[in-house]
């Protein structure tokens, strides 16, 4: 078999090359990483949990009519996905104060926010993913406004399917962070949610006790993140209520 061409590697996921003209297969990592990467650590099936988590979101958004670059899943770790163009922003939508708003702030984390507010970052991991405001993104053509029209109306509902989906199993979605991508079908220039949604991207706090089920898990010291993201697959059905969290994975379908 010839070997795959790696198009890029990040801190939890590789880019290959796809099989057919306009596809990559992305390929989860067990890496975690904290603070801009100043905290690593290998968590062994992180990558197979996120993969499949993924997985299910971004089915029920195409389910919806929300457009995602999923495809299909190929085996435990990889998926197929369309090639997309990413604009380099991160777009995260906060529901609850947490992490870097209640520091930024002043706000008790926990604190329900009087609507969604949509936040953005420069993607630039030497700078620390900046935050930036609409009059950078215009003023140095990362997007036109048009382009944020978008983005602002598929995040929003992107964060309506998330929520939903998280209180129907006891699950409150606080924030969570996603990527969007340019696709063109011939002159024609659509925007569709790329990168990924899981709990490396998310925080998620179980409704009744208020236990991280997210990478806070991690980045605090709060226990097993192996174990936190099991019970996230295992509430959404991703995973048999009867399973064990997963280590040392077989990678078949």
């Amino acid at each position: 078999m010839a070997r795959r061409k790696k198009i890029y590697e990040g801190k939890a996921k590789i880019l290959y090359e796809g099989p057919e003209p306009g596809t990559i297969v992305q390929y989860f990592k067990d890496d975690a990483t904290a603070f801009n990467a100043q905290k690593k650590d290998v968590i062994e099936g992180k990558g197979v949990l996120n993969n499949r988590l993924s997985e299910y979101f971004m089915t029920g958004l195409n389910n919806i009519g929300v457009p995602t670059h999923f495809i299909r899943r190929l085996n435990m770790r990889e998926q197929l996905v369309r090639q997309v163009e990413i604009i380099p922003l991160e777009i995260i939508v906060r529901n609850y104060a947490a992490g870097s708003m209640s520091k930024r702030l002043g706000l008790e984390e926990g604190l329900q926010l009087p609507r969604p507010i949509v936040e953005y970052c420069y993607k630039d991991d030497a700078l620390g993913d900046p935050l930036v405001t609409e009059e950078h993104i215009a003023a140095f053509g990362w997007a036109t406004q048009q382009d944020m029209d978008d983005i602002l109306s598929l995040a929003l509902r992107v964060n309506d399917f998330l929520s939903g989906v998280m209180m129907a199993v006891g699950i409150k979605l606080v924030d969570f962070k996603i990527e969007v991508g340019r696709v063109y079908d011939g002159d024609f220039q659509r925007l569709i949610v790329a990168d990924e949604i899981s709990p490396d991207s998310c925080r998620l706090w179980d409704i009744e006790t208020g236990q991280k089920l997210d990478k806070d898990v991690f980045r605090r010291d709060l226990g097993s993140l192996t174990d936190a993201y099991t019970e996230v697959a295992k509430r959404l059905g991703v995973m048999p209520k009867n399973s064990t969290p997963i280590t040392k994975p077989t990678l078949i379908n």
